[in-house]
């Protein structure tokens, strides 16, 4: 079973960090996703996070910076089986100019009422909905306003 450690960054205007993955991505190529990745052997998740989220933003963030939100199975297509996901979560009162792409074509805040333009990658499309619809993303919301 793979492992994934994504990262959802909200603004204070509700928009949620998302990278536009490229044509090289192995997984899910040309669509948007999470900002995110692999948990390498003998990584553990959050350490895992903290990691991903600066190779492909540039940002680090503090130990405790990041909150779990979720951890569940999830297989996407062609996937042998299903794989490991955790989810953390922050506010931020960063802009796209604060973001180092380090992967992807761009890596950019969307407002949550432009997902249903975007072609999602599978595990955005399955993880984004429930997210929204959570009381943490108002919460984070919230926060980020101040």
């Amino acid at each position: 079973m793979k492992r994934f450690s994504v990262i959802l960054l909200v603004d204070p205007l509700g928009r949620i960090l998302l990278q536009e993955r490229d044509e090289l991505a192995p997984v899910s190529p040309d669509t948007w996703g999470m900002v995110g990745g692999h948990v390498e052997d003998g990584e553990e998740f959050e350490p895992a996070a903290y990691r991903e989220l600066e190779e492909e933003t540039g940002i680090r963030l503090p130990p405790g910076g990041l909150r779990l939100w979720r951890a569940e199975q999830f297989g996407y297509a062609g996937a042998a089986a299903p794989n490991r996901y955790t989810l953390w979560v922050a506010p931020t009162t960063l802009t796209d100019t604060d973001i180092v792409v380090g992967e992807g074509r761009q890596i950019v805040f969307v407002k949550p009422e432009a997902l249903g333009g975007l072609a999602l990658s599978e595990s955005a499309a399955h993880f984004l909905p429930a997210f929204l619809a959570s009381p943490a993303y108002a919460d984070l919301t919230r926060e980020a306003a101040g």
